[in-house]
């Protein structure tokens, strides 16, 4: 449970129909199941005790009596594990009968919450034998002891803070105003279903989605399990839909017509973190719950399945391509609303051959393209300077023409030399002096360009640049429209390479592949026998670790701590459960780069704090008039502090 994770069950016995005591045989071996994958929640179906289709036997006092005694043996059996347990049973109370979820624990019982809507349509008949359950818990009498009975329930441990479980069962999930919506504004954070939901044609699509968006809607993990083989087939046939959700995405889902179990891994920190980050979350309406405790062992919880390297590329192929038209289209879009609401004819942007001015300028035809414009009217600037190598410059004079414009060259090397002379620097110290008189310089010219040609300059660098700081501040940094100002660095590649798949211009293409093949750098240094000399990766860090990096702690909010955890587990073989493709890196590395992105992110808000506008398109962004709002002057120092431990501690290890 480190980490505020959790590991959690969705599990469908095979079930017979009014037997209750093989069915708790068949629960009982799920139990052991569960136990030995060290999970800490487990989610039994409605009624998996007796059979959801006993219809009419609800009544019997024989079924009644053996489902009671089969929750004995339930109870019993969870003495020594450590996991709370969900499992569905009719109960009586006042002469009535319930459709209830019991609450297990450590050997306890520790209360009943009763199902609250009864379907009465169509194939389903519960209020012939069901009263609905009760919000406000009562107390209830079970083996001369009384236990809560009521919807308003919530099971808490301090074994993981921010743990807060409520129920509700099978049809509660399908009203408009479900029990569970109240459930996460009085404080839980994972829902739970007990369902007897049967199959018809397309019905799983909408049990899915509503699993998902009421585990988004309510910022909390959400676990659903299913009646399944077993039940009478009279007129109806239950698949067993399993379904495990996190904040709006599904995280394991089971094979429909199949009795089994699926688990996942819930981050409750994580959902912690969206909670207070969504203002528009509020517990004010919460009414007043019963909470009761659950006995867990405060434990490591190991993380499991495929955490991707790059957590901003989508692994799907065609959910990529998907997403990479979608990202084209709202970056074109800002950029067409702006030329259009300024009148201007003009976009004038630094070609460098590289990637990012790559896809500024790809973004800019696509924004000429919806305005009507004619492409030739785009103006692309070459500025070659002490560091520009004979294939960028190539690449920038082939993607100009392939894109149907004049390309305009302004050699920055006299006019640097000038001013680099005029205060006094030395042309052979190659510092930080020497590389920004030459990036100033350059958007001098642009910003000049734009003013002569009543144009505006679109900016290229990217959110990884931002996030690490890595602009020249009043050069490169600035622009009036930032297209990449959203776009991490490992997802600017797959933008460029979509591009170059789909555009149908072989001669175009062919340019763009180049510019994916080049090192990324500034080219502010000299080349070495023509190469570039100046590689960014090898001074800041690779992307796809800092891309990791940013992902995580912005988003989720993750520590360093847990960060680095993460990162070992996604890029250290050794260090996971299964193989992994794609880079690898050791753990000292990886806290090395992640000792730089603090540092970075800390010391270079200040460029951030006045960035241009540019167009938002993912769930990471760092412009001060939306994501981050944070001050020029914070100071790394609590997370530093994280990450010396994290070394202590692998160190020993």
């Amino acid at each position: 449970m480190f980490d505020g994770l959790i590991k959690v069950a969705a599990m469908t016995p095979k079930v017979k129909v009014a037997d209750p005591y093989y069915n708790a045989e068949r629960i009982m071996e799920l139990m052991d199941e569960a136990e030995q994958e060290g999970a800490g929640i487990v989610v039994f179906p409605e009624l998996c005790i007796t059979g959801y289709t006993c219809e009419d036997l609800f009544y019997q006092d024989r079924l009644l009596e053996e489902a009671k005694d089969a929750l004995r043996q339930i109870i019993a059996h969870s003495d020594g594990m450590d996991g709370v347990w969900f499992v569905g049973l009719p109960f009586e109370h006042g002469n009535k009968l319930y459709n209830v979820a019991a609450v297990i624990n450590c050997g306890e019982l520790l209360g009943l919450v009763p199902k609250k809507h009864l379907p009465m349509y169509g194939e389903f008949y519960e209020g012939r034998h069901f009263e609905p359950g009760n919000n406000l818990p009562a107390m209830v009498e079970f083996d001369e002891e009384e236990f809560p009975m009521g919807t308003d329930l919530l099971f808490e441990t301090d074994a993981l803070p921010g743990l807060s479980i409520a129920a509700e069962i099978c049809e509660d999930l399908w009203v408009p105003d479900p029990p569970s919506t109240s459930h996460a504004l009085s404080g839980a954070t994972v829902i739970v279903n007990l369902s007897a939901s049967n199959e018809t044609i397309g019905k799983d699509g909408y049990r899915k989605m509503l699993v998902a968006s009421t585990s988004g809607r309510l910022c909390c993990g959400y676990i659903y399990a299913s009646a399944g083989y077993g039940e009478s087939s009279q007129d109806l046939v239950f698949g067993g839909h399993n379904i495990i959700a996190e904040n709006g995405r599904v995280l394991a889902e089971s094979e429909r017509f199949t009795n089994g179990s699926v688990y996942a891994l819930l981050d409750i920190a994580k959902l912690r973190f969206e909670r207070r980050r969504m203002n528009s979350f509020s517990p004010d309406k919460a009414p007043e719950y019963m909470v009761s405790q659950v006995a867990m062992v405060r434990k490591e919880t190991p993380l499991e399945g495929k955490i991707p390297q790059k957590p901003f590329v989508p692994d799907d192929l065609s959910e990529r391509d998907r997403r990479c038209e979608e990202i084209l289209t709202i970056q074109a879009m800002g950029l067409a609303k702006r030329m259009e609401h300024t009148g201007c004819k003009t976009a004038v942007v630094g070609l460098s051959g590289g990637l990012d001015s790559t896809l500024a300028f790809l973004v800019m035809a696509k924004a000429y393209d919806i305005l009507g414009l004619p492409r030739k009217d785009m103006m692309p600037v070459t500025m070659p300077g002490f560091g520009t190598t004979d294939r960028t410059h190539g690449n920038a004079e082939k993607l100009a023409k392939s894109l149907g414009c004049q390309l305009t060259e302004v050699d920055i090397t006299k006019a640097a030399s000038q001013h680099l002379k005029d205060i006094g620097h030395d042309e052979k110290t190659l510092d930080v002096t020497y590389e920004n008189a030459q990036a100033r310089e350059r958007t001098q010219i642009l910003m000049d360009l734009a003013n002569k040609c009543g144009g505006m300059v679109i900016g290229t660098g990217d959110l990884s640049e931002l996030a690490l700081g890595w602009a020249t501040y009043n050069g490169d940094h600035m622009s009036m429209y930032g297209v990449n100002a959203s776009i991490p660095k490992t997802l600017v590649r797959h933008l460029v390479r979509y591009y170059a798949d789909t555009c149908g211009d072989e001669k175009l293409s062919a340019v763009l592949y180049d510019i994916l093949d080049t090192p990324v750098s500034p080219e502010l240094l000299p080349p070495e026998d023509g190469v570039i000399s100046q590689k960014t990766e090898e001074l800041v860090g690779p992307y796809t670790l800092h891309d990791f990096f940013l992902y995580y702690a912005l988003r989720w909010g993750f520590s360093p701590r847990k960060v680095f955890r993460f990162a070992c587990y996604s890029f250290c073989p050794e260090m996971a459960q299964e193989s992994r493709d794609g880079e690898i890196f050791d753990p000292e590395t990886i806290l090395r780069w992640l000792k730089v992105f603090y540092k970075r992110f800390f010391s270079q808000q200040f460029k951030r704090s006045c960035l241009p506008d540019g167009p938002k398109v993912g769930s990471v962004a760092v412009s001060p008039r939306g994501d981050l709002r944070m001050p020029s002057d914070a100071v790394s120092a609590a997370w530093m502090r994280e990450l010396e431990e994290c070394e202590e501690e692998f160190g020993e290890d």
